[in-house]
This record gives C-alpha cells, sequence and structure tokens, in this order.
C-alpha cells in the first residue's frame, strides 16, 4: 500500500468501527440512562430501536445518493452529522432530545458506511490488496460490536453512560480534519437520477421491515402492531420490485441481483451478522441470569470473542486467496456452526465459562471469515458506477442482519421460558439452550445454500 492509501484506511477504518461500537454501547446502559433522562421502562427499547430503524432503513438510498452526490463529501457530511448527534445525545436531559440525537446516529451510519466502503473499493484495486482491507474492515465493524458493550459497561460504571455519546465528538472532529487531505472524490461516471419513486418504497419497506422485527423481540410474532409492519413490509417491497423493472434509472437494477455473486454474497453476509450478534444477545442473558455475572463482567467475558473476530478478519484474506471466495464461506459457516453447537452443554456449573470462552473465540474467528468472504464476494465485478449500490447492499445486509437476529433467537427463547414452572435460572438455560440449537442450525444451512447455489465467478 502507498502511504496514502495507508492513511485513507486508517480514517476509513476509524469511521466504521465507531458506528459499529455505537450499535450496542448503550445496551448495557439503558436502566442508567431511563433512570437519568426519564424514559419509562417499557420505552427503554427506543434508545436501541430509534437507531436500528434509520441505520438500515436509509442505507440503500444513501449509498446509491454517495453514487450521485460524491463519496467523499457523503462521508463527510455524515461524520459531521455524528458528531453533532452524539454531542446532542451527551448532553440531552429530555428522553425526545436523547431519540433525536439516535435517530442523527443512525442515519449518520446509513450516510457513513456504504460511502465508505465505496471509498475504499475506489482506492484499492481488485486483489489481495482489497481483500486484506476488506478483511480489516470486517474485523473492525464485527469487533466493534463487541467492544460496544464492553466499552459501555466500563464508561457507565466509571464515569457516566453520557460518555458512551461523547466519546464519539473528538473522534468524528479528528476524522473530518484528516478526511479531506487523504481521501479522493469518487461518483458515479455515467449520469444518471436518483430513482424517487423506488427510494420512497424500499426505505419505507425496510422501515417496516425492521420495525416488525423489532416489535416481534418486545411482543410477539402474532402482534396487530408486528403482523401490520410486516404486511406494510411486503407491500412496499413487492411495489418496489415493481417500480424497478419499468424506472429508466432504478435504484437497484433488477440485473445486479441476478448476479450469483451479489444475491448469494448478501445473503451469507445477512445471516453471519443475525447468528453471531444474536448469540451475543443468548449468551448475556445466560451469563447474567444463570451464572449471576453483572452487566460489566458479562461485556468483558466477551473480550475474547472480539479477539477471534479480529484474527478472523487477518485470516479471511489469506484463506480466500488460497481456497476462494465460496469455499471460505462454506467453511466459515461450518467452523461457526460446529463452534456453536457445543454450547447446549452450558450449565449451571460456574467451571461452564471456560466452554463458553473456546466457543465464542473459534466461533469469532470463523464469522469473521465469513465476513470477509461475503464482502469480497458481493462488491467483486463490478463497474465503478455500481460500488456505492453494491456496498449499500452489503451495508443493508448487515444491518437488517443484526436487527434480524435477535428477535428470532428471542422469539424461540420466550416459546420455551414462558409457561415454565421451572426455577429461573433453569428456565434461562433450557431458553438458551433451544435457541442456541437454531443459531448453529441455521449457521450448517447457510452452509449448504451457499455451497449449493452461490456460482464461482
Amino acid at each position: 500500500m502507498s502511504r496514502r492509501q495507508r492513511m485513507a484506511l486508517i480514517v476509513l477504518l476509524t469511521a466504521s468501527f465507531t458506528l459499529a461500537v455505537d450499535f450496542s454501547i448503550l445496551n448495557v446502559a439503558l436502566p442508567t440512562i431511563g433512570a437519568d433522562v426519564g424514559f419509562a421502562i417499557e420505552n427503554l427499547q427506543w434508545i436501541a430501536t430509534a437507531f436500528a430503524l434509520c441505520s438500515a432503513g436509509f442505507t440503500l438510498l444513501m449509498g446509491r445518493v454517495a453514487d450521485l452526490a460524491g463519496r467523499r463529501r457523503m462521508f463527510v457530511i455524515g461524520m459531521a452529522l455524528l458528531g453533532a448527534g452524539s454531542l446532542a445525545g451527551g448532553l440531552a436531559t429530555t428522553p425526545e432530545l436523547l431519540l433525536i440525537a439516535r435517530v442523527a446516529q443512525g442515519f449518520a451510519t446509513a450516510t457513513v458506511v456504504p460511502a465508505a466502503l465505496a471509498l475504499l473499493l475506489s482506492a484499492f484495486p481488485e486483489g489481495r490488496a482489497r481483500d486484506k482491507a476488506l478483511g480489516l474492515n470486517g474485523s473492525l465493524m464485527a469487533a466493534g460490536f463487541t467492544t460496544g458493550a464492553i466499552l459501555g459497561g466500563l464508561l457507565t460504571d466509571l464515569l457516566s453512560w453520557r460518555w458512551a455519546f461523547l466519546i464519539n465528538v473528538p473522534i468524528a472532529v479528528g476524522v473530518l480534519i484528516v478526511a479531506p487531505l487523504v481521501l479522493k472524490e469518487s461518483r458515479a461516471s455515467s449520469r444518471t437520477k436518483l430513482d424517487i419513486p423506488g427510494a420512497f418504497t424500499v426505505t419505507l419497506g425496510l422501515l417496516a421491515l425492521v420495525f416488525g422485527l423489532t416489535s416481534a423481540a418486545e411482543g410477539s410474532w402474532t402482534n396487530p402492531n408486528t403482523l401490520a409492519s410486516f404486511a406494510a413490509a411486503g407491500i412496499l417491497l413487492v411495489s418496489f420490485v415493481l417500480i424497478e423493472r419499468r424506472a429508466a434509472f432504478p435504484l437497484v437494477p433488477l440485473s445486479i441481483l441476478a448476479r450469483s455473486n451479489v444475491s448469494w454474497g448478501n445473503v451469507a453476509g445477512l445471516l453471519a451478522f443475525a447468528t453471531e450478534t444474536s448469540l451475543v444477545f443468548l449468551l448475556t442473558l445466560y451469563l447474567q441470569k444463570v451464572l449471576g455475572y453483572t452487566p460489566l463482567a458479562a461485556g468483558l467475558s466477551f473480550a475474547v470473542l472480539g479477539a477471534g473476530t479480529v484474527i478472523g478478519g487477518l485470516i479471511g484474506p489469506k484463506l480466500i486467496a488460497r481456497i476462494g471466495n465460496k469455499a471460505a464461506i462454506v467453511v466459515g459457516f461450518v467452523a461457526q456452526g460446529a463452534a456453536t453447537l457445543p454450547l447446549v452443554l452450558l450449565s449451571q456449573a460456574p467451571g461452564s465459562i471456560w466452554l463458553l470462552l473456546v466457543a465464542t473465540f473459534v466461533g469469532g474467528v470463523a464469522n469473521l471469515v465469513v465476513i470477509v468472504a461475503f464482502m469480497v464476494t458481493a462488491t467483486s465485478g463490478l463497474g465503478s458506477d455500481e460500488q456505492g449500490l453494491a456496498t449499500g447492499l452489503t451495508t443493508m445486509s448487515q444491518q437488517v442482519g443484526i436487527t434480524l437476529g435477535t428477535p428470532v433467537m428471542s422469539a424461540v427463547f420466550t416459546a420455551v421460558v414462558v409457561g415454565s414452572g421451572a426455577p429461573l435460572a433453569e428456565s434461562v438455560l433450557s431458553g438458551v439452550s433451544a435457541a442456541i440449537w437454531v443459531n448453529g442450525g441455521l449457521c450448517i444451512a447457510a452452509a449448504i445454500a451457499i455451497a449449493l447455489f452461490l456460482r464461482r465467478r
């Protein structure tokens, strides 16, 4: 890499890691935030939901806007919005202002992540250098989710939950100073227009889908709000496909989804993020409700998972160079499933923590191999005009996967726990074990599907 490429990579990775941390940094602090700002206990989930709705719902649209308006320009605008939203969140004294801050952070994520990925692709031609850059990006984004849980506990216990917001401000300022010096502007080379009807329907459809998933996690899959959201999402997304077939300048040309590497690559990415982030949710319940760990201790227990993701990000490009994208995804999913399924042996014995640490480390390595291979697969063989769109699709897969996994596993967990006459620790352990069977099974099923349907380039 040249000096300019290294500096550009540092700026882009810093931004991506910071935004990944923001997804989970407030989770362990929610009760404290509710008491300080005045949230009712039943409304605390909106602190996380407001972020997820915007980050997943607007990412495809903002990836396309970056193609048209300029990727560096949108990256800078998004980082400025992140800094402003984080400052507002750190100073918030009312629920309304805090939610506005989380909306700003979510919208910043939808703006920055696809622009950053497109800038990374334009800075590195296809080959080992790009694979290594994507590996680092994937490992830091996945590690950011785990780091957020650890950092949130540390900041809340040692300083204040407000620093979970304020820590972003100096990072955003630093990126805004350096980015114009090391990042080259890039945009779509051909003349095009923004597909307003397509943007409207897909954005509202994704918002409805994420809202339905969140509602299912909070209540049930048969809740009227959940069913109405899923119905609206189905209608809007079908309308989006019909609009794209006739649009002169479609937001998502359906031809790109016909490419096996784009469609099945994104399926692999969605399942990779859904399985691993939901496993963190399940194991958090186990550590706190069965083993009696504090939120901070539970967060620190995932440090080995974070280390595994970093190692997986470094191994991923080497494995891809040796066996290819498709084989790396299949091998990664099989290894992740093999590491996840033994977790059904967890018990109330304190010594079970060693099984958890070993399994999550191996699973973290394998998960990142899949994520790196998915990134390389879903963004390869595309022209400069399609890079923003491709990165928008990969970002959407990440955000929807993160949002999708927890409610699905929560539904399995709840189905076992509700109505159980066993003591709390036993019922929680049974629910976690049942959901882990499903989680590991999804990994194996994903490996089989990719092996059968992903065509080699």
